[in-house]
């Protein structure tokens, strides 16, 4: 099977600190995120390798589908992605956008206490890399900077071995 290479931003999201972020119609990203967005706790979020918090709306449908009341933004997550095959993206790898920013992704997010309320039971773990391979949150860095929309292409470019 051939990994989806292309996808597209569905949501853009942003908050003034906490969840859930909400949609805005576009937003710039720079060094130090996306302009508007901030974190409560500096200690574990945002920084240069957690600058951008990216999720999969394709993941997001599949935790709806088991029952989770989990949308776009309500994970903490700035960019909400469609089309790429998830668990193909790792650290290492770059996201190109089209006319936009470049993200490198450092790191698999650990979920925390703060969106249990996207879990049923509050089940953040359901989203943790170790216990479900391929459907955590990312974190990347910012290459480039560059304005983000919805509907704008990404290209998903492996890392070299």
């Amino acid at each position: 099977m051939t990994a989806a290479r292309t996808g597209r931003v569905h949501q853009v999201s942003v908050s003034g600190g906490g969840v859930p972020k909400t949609a805005v119609d576009h937003a710039h990203v720079t060094l130090a995120g996306l302009a508007g967005d901030a974190q409560r706790d500096t200690r574990h979020h945002g920084g240069p390798d957690r600058a951008v918090c990216l999720f999969s709306l394709d993941v997001i449908h599949r935790l709806r589908a088991e029952g989770h009341p989990i949308a776009p933004g309500t994970a903490g997550e700035n960019l909400t992605l469609a089309g790429l095959e998830w668990a193909c993206l790792a650290p290492g790898d770059r996201l190109v956008f089209d006319a936009g920013p470049t993200l490198e992704i450092a790191s698999y997010t650990r979920p925390c206490a703060t969106i249990r309320g996207s879990f049923a039971d509050g089940a953040v773990s359901r989203i943790h890399q170790g216990e479900h391979p391929g459907e955590s949150r990312l974190c990347a860095r910012v290459l480039v900077e560059g304005t983000v929309r919805p509907g704008q292409p990404v290209l998903h470019e492996p890392r070299r071995a």
